[in-house]
């Protein structure tokens, strides 16, 4: 049987190349994704090995949690770990006096705008733009060209020099704390790994300190040992140097900083990859459609070859087996041929972001595990797809498939009834998701059990029983919805219309299982497209009704310069400049929600705080004018009044945090630690889009807290005078746009420029997500054209008699045409609504992501139906082709 299954493929190939292009397009997107992932992952590890060469390192004892930035802008640490809190740069000298030290060197280093040799600003696409201080002796930097930078120079990393147009001897200026200074390009250096489109500028020692450690206060310093004929002994050094260390401060091996640095970018592509993989899933799920089906009307056109080959003797289990067999070759072919083509889509991506400015590591790691894995499961996706039809086959009986007459389809009651209920259950748990995730109470159901659930598992869980139940149920209304999509073709084409649709009604077991894999590839695009619009609508719902300001200064390195806000503010016509500035502090709470009394792990750290405080966390905090909420931003007050709670010096709480840390009105915080420790109440519980700090303060209150040095301004609200008129705040805009030119990365929008700036940024995920989208509606088409072309060899002899009655070849064409397009309008249809209906439950899960506002974008719906019916009409032609050159003597004889 195996040989009559081989020779079944042999003699049949065309009617297994689609289904070996689908699992080859599924397969590849597998490989990739790994491979992609391997690439990143050697090429941070060379970084990592390249720039944590010492062999100890001193950095704080805490590691801290917030969104909020590092000194300058820019965070704390290697910038791969965590952060963690500061240590003084004078350890230094303590530390290169313990045995076996040859050198200390702090580690100082910050945010840097370059400016490239045409006047613009160097800006990259995701990769930090960094300055550090220049160590000569640094093994990982090797000098290429001119010499280490002295004061008033700059020395350029090779990909960085090459970006900017710029060269040994140049001059150019840099925007360093804020300040645009000019400055001489002394030398290239070159690092062994790729920079991956990070911008490295290095700078003068003196320079980086007055710039990034004007406190002294630095993430980290590097120990060197002292040069010997042996192994250096990391674990011995790191215990010598931790000895003479104060509290707060920490010795760890340069292995446990590479390995602790390696976990953290590790965890970074983790996520990476999931979120390729789940397209990836997508991809394999929609080509098990064309798969199934491929089988399905194979079975369907052998029912007499099987037959007698049940009459010769062969068992059911035998012809199950023998279609088995033809469905492994189809995955293994396609698992095969994936490979490669994941291994060219990687070399693709990795030319295409080279040509972006982002080098990576040059190899492409792809093993023989990964490759057994990606053909193994080309295999088993085929394998799992044939099953039912294996098994259908070898349920025939020799008696009934002898006969001319084929079996009937089986009624689709129980798939109607199958489909209402796993809709039915997944819209209860995607209104349960939304119900939970738009609630702003500890516990929304009173259930416990129900208030844990994630509302984006639920969604995810809700999304998916929805989609199985439209596919289970599909077969169930296809006749019907064709029968309706199909009328204006039966009224305006005559009879071509009429005969399509009754080849479409047929079998609608067939036409539902041909639409699904494109319903899938619909649904999501649809969902994609109401993630769209709802954000727009969101975003600019958000900026029309929160912000109070005429105008908003921001900056594309998300650091305002101080020099940038002296300018501001000193502009004719500005009256009211609300700055935001972040840093990171402690917070413990000492009033009713910590009960009076510590938590389980906490224990007296000799920073003064008081016994029976709650565990302090390190927050993100911002400072504020105390009338901020007033001339600045109105968000939604959700409990107490903001403005008297600035003004009294207490606290603004975001509901995020609130809900996370358990924080109501009333109670007590304590932020900042030693004698700089500030108590303040909780006076205010807000929720704004715009505010992603999680807690706000007044100025004075955050100057006590967070250290000047570790402090950044990340926005500037501006408005004009009482009453100006939109000339006049058309004229102040034009005055700030002045004063900012010098900053280069600083911009002055306006509120309806601030919405699209917003939008503009989601959008560009959404762009990722619909080009990957992309390859299930692709894996769609070639499904719907491998069901036209296997049906036309079933219907060889039907299509001879229409021939033979006067049918010509454009209208057979004609009619293989319409049958495409009734196909994939009618997966359209039915994918677009179901996207849309999971759609609606988005605006309550990601209510904390600012999706406040549902909205349906209907010109895209209709430009998704007109994109399906060209889908369609390109699928139709080459099974049109086919049709029309069917000779009609041989057709209407075939057996």
């Amino acid at each position: 049987m195996i040989r009559v299954a081989l020779r079944g493929v042999r003699a049949h190939v065309v009617r297994f190349v689609l289904s070996v292009l689908a699992v080859t397009l599924g397969v590849a997107f597998v490989v990739g994704t790994f491979a992609f992932r391997g690439m990143l992952s050697s090429t941070f590890d060379d970084i990592i090995a390249t720039t944590l060469t010492a062999d100890v390192y001193v950095r704080g004892s805490q590691e801290v949690t917030g969104d909020a930035t590092g000194p300058g802008g820019g965070s704390g640490g290697n910038g791969f770990a965590g952060d963690r809190t500061l240590v003084s740069a004078d350890l230094a000298g303590q530390v290169e006096a313990v045995d076996g030290v040859a050198r200390a060197v702090p580690d100082v280093s910050g945010p840097v705008v370059l400016v490239a040799a045409d006047g613009t600003a160097v800006v990259t696409t995701g990769p930090p733009s960094t300055a550090f201080s220049i160590d000569p002796e640094d093994p990982s930097l090797t000098l290429l060209d001119g010499a280490w930078p002295g004061p008033g120079e700059i020395v350029l990393e090779q990909s960085a020099a090459e970006t900017a147009g710029l060269s040994t001897g140049d001059a150019t200026t840099v925007v360093l704390g804020g300040e645009p200074t000019p400055v001489t390009v002394s030398g290239v250096f070159g690092i062994e790994a790729a920079a991956a489109g990070a911008v490295l500028v290095g700078i003068d020692g003196e320079t980086a300190r007055d710039v990034f450690a004007p406190d002294g206060m630095v993430p980290q310093l590097a120990v060197w040992a002292t040069p010997s004929s042996g192994t250096v002994d990391e674990d011995a050094l790191a215990q010598r140097v931790g000895d003479v260390l104060p509290e707060g401060a920490e010795a760890v091996t340069g292995e446990q900083a590479r390995a602790e640095a390696s976990e953290a970018v590790e965890e970074v592509l983790g996520f990476v990859e999931t979120f390729l993989l789940v397209f990836a899933a997508i991809a394999l799920f929609v080509g098990a459609f064309i798969i199934a089906n491929t089988f399905a009307m194979s079975v369907r056109e052998r029912l007499r070859e099987l037959a007698l080959l049940r009459a010769l003797g062969a068992s059911p289990g035998q012809v199950f087996t023998s279609v088995l067999v033809q469905a492994l070759v189809v995955g293994l072919v396609g698992g095969g041929l994936g490979v490669l083509a994941g291994a060219g889509l990687v070399r693709v991506i990795r030319w295409g972001l080279a040509l972006a400015g982002m080098e990576f590591s040059g190899r492409v790691p792809l093993g023989t595990p990964q490759v057994v894995a990606a053909v193994g499961l080309g295999a088993v996706v085929s394998l799992l797809a044939a099953v039912l039809p294996a098994r259908r086959a070898a349920a025939i009986p020799p008696v009934q498939a002898m006969r001319d007459d084929v079996a009937p389809d089986r009624g689709t009651g129980v798939r109607a009834v199958g489909g209402i209920v796993l809709v039915a259950l997944g819209a209860g748990i995607l209104w349960l998701a939304a119900f939970l995730g738009s609630s702003v109470a500890d516990a929304p159901t009173g259930w416990a059990w129900l208030d844990d659930l994630s509302p984006r598992v639920l969604l995810g869980v809700g999304a998916g029983l929805v989609l199985v139940g439209v596919l289970v149920g599909s077969p169930a209304v296809a006749r019907g919805v064709l029968t309706v999509l199909a009328w204006p073709l039966v009224v305006a084409l005559r009879p071509l219309g009429r005969l399509a649709r009754g080849n479409v009604t047929r079998n609608p077991r067939r036409t539902a299982s041909t639409a699904g894999a494109l319903l899938i590839g619909m649904a999501l695009v649809s969902v994609t497209g109401v993630i769209a619009a709802s954000t727009q609508a969101s975003v600019r719902s958000i900026v029309e009704n929160e912000v109070r300001a005429d105008l908003v200064v921001d900056s594309a390195t998300l650091v305002v310069p101080d020099g940038a806000v002296d300018a501001v503010t000193a502009t004719p016509g500005a009256a009211v400049v609300d700055t935001v500035r972040l840093g990171l502090a402690p917070v413990a709470t000492v009033g009713p929600a910590g009960n009076g009394t510590p938590s389980s792990d906490d224990e007296p750290d000799g920073s003064g705080d008081e016994p029976g405080a709650g565990e302090a966390r390190g927050t993100d905090v911002a400072g504020v004018p105390a009338g901020f909420f007033d001339t600045a931003l109105d968000p939604v007050t959700l409990a107490g009044d903001p403005t008297a709670t600035l003004e009294a010096g207490d606290v603004v709480v975001h509901r995020r945090t609130a809900r996370e840390r358990g924080w109501e009105v009333g109670d007590t915080l304590r932020l900042g630690e030693g004698t700089a420790a500030v108590e303040a109440r909780v006076g205010a519980v807000i929720d704004s889009q715009l505010v992603g700090t999680g807690i706000l303060v007044r100025d004075d209150v955050f100057d006590a807290v967070v250290p000047a040095a570790q402090a950044s301004v990340r926005i500037v609200y501006v408005s004009a005078a009482e009453g100006a008129s939109a000339a006049e705040v058309e004229d102040l805009r034009a005055a700030l746009t002045t004063a900012v030119e010098p900053f280069l990365v600083v911009t002055v929008l306006d509120r309806e420029e601030t919405a699209s700036a917003f939008a503009d940024q989601v959008n560009q995920v959404l762009v990722i997500l619909y080009a990957l989208l992309a390859l299930s509606i692709v894996i769609a088409l070639l499904g719907i054209v491998n069901t036209l072309a296997l049906s036309i060899i079933e219907r060889t002899r039907e299509i001879g008699l229409l021939r033979a009655v006067g049918l010509g070849r454009l209208q057979l064409a004609g009619v293989i045409a319409i049958e495409s397009v009734l196909t994939a309008v009618y997966g359209t249809v039915l994918g677009v609504a179901t996207g849309i209906g999971i759609g609606a439950a988005l605006p309550g899960v990601l209510a904390d992501e600012g999706l406040s506002t549902l909205a349906v974008p209907w010109g895209q719906v209709l430009a998704i139906l007109g994109v399906a019916v060209v889908i369609g009409l390109v699928a139709s032609v080459w099974p049109a082709i086919r049709a029309a050159r069917l000779p009609v003597l041989d057709a209407v004889t075939v057996d």
